[in-house]
């Protein structure tokens, strides 16, 4: 059976662009991709503000009526409580909000999150409906010692432990040596561990599951190398980071297919 995936381009903004300088930038973004005859069915288009800017980028979203998908960048576990400063997934999805990151490498290293409160995140997200888009990757320790798909591969069991087979998820692969520092994996490089990470959600979900689910490339992403990735078997899109906040420059990446062809 042939599955086709429709390509996903999302776009992490990390800690950037307050609520009036999202508004102007989807408003730009939207306006670049009209104006190239962009079509939207070819591709699938998210975003992923910081939290404060979620709703002024929805009520533009709904307002407008532009073919852009809404993102959060991280939840909370918990639906509900004493929980300062953590952010629901009840809220997200109350906010049309559609996908959500769920363990991205800062996080990983930077809020001490492991293994257990990724998958506890991942449940969280399958609960409210949301799509989880989980995220691997090896630092250069890890492709030292292990090779580049252990890490990967684990941290995908490991993130899928608490859902049903038939819940809907992306993977995003990033390895973490190559987020911000400019240096991209090679697109062979990429293939070889979006395979693995296939290879392993036809054990865990099932063959009809695993040719369905979409897996991402992420790392120093941008438009004149993105379309090497896409032509990869089993690379499905990408996720941008800081390219994702230059409106040309993300605008030329949703367009891979119009300057080099599928």
């Amino acid at each position: 059976m042939v599955t086709t995936r429709t390509p996903l381009i999302a776009g992490n903004w990390k800690m950037n662009l307050d609520h009036l300088q999202a508004i102007a930038f989807v408003q730009k973004l939207a306006w670049s991709l009209k104006d190239a005859k962009h079509d939207s069915s070819t591709v699938d288009t998210v975003v992923f503000p910081p939290f404060t800017d979620l709703r002024s980028v929805q009520t533009l979203l709904d307002a407008d009526g532009l073919e852009l998908g809404l993102g959060a960048q991280d939840l909370s576990p918990h639906d509900s409580g004493a929980r300062t400063g953590d952010v629901s997934g009840a809220f997200l999805a109350k906010l049309s909000v559609t996908h959500v990151l769920v363990g991205h490498s800062e996080r990983r290293a930077d809020h001490g999150e492991d293994d257990a409160v990724v998958a506890r995140k991942v449940a969280a997200a399958h609960r409210h409906g949301l799509v989880p888009v989980l995220c691997v990757g090896e630092t250069a320790d890890d492709l030292e010692r292990h090779g580049a798909s252990a890490v990967p591969v684990a941290q995908l069991r490991a993130g899928l432990a608490e859902v049903p087979a038939d819940a809907e998820i992306v993977v995003a692969y990033e390895p973490v040596w190559a987020i911000g520092s400019g240096r991209a994996a090679t697109a062979e490089q990429a293939q070889t561990v979006c395979a693995a990470l296939r290879e392993a959600l036809v054990e865990l979900v099932g063959p009809d599951r695993a040719a369905a689910t979409r897996i991402l490339y992420g790392g120093s992403v941008k438009a004149s190398n993105v379309a090497s990735f896409l032509r990869e078997p089993d690379v499905d899109g990408a996720l941008v980071g800081g390219a994702s906040l230059d409106v040309e420059e993300f605008a030329s990446i949703v367009r891979f297919q119009h300057h080099v062809g599928t």
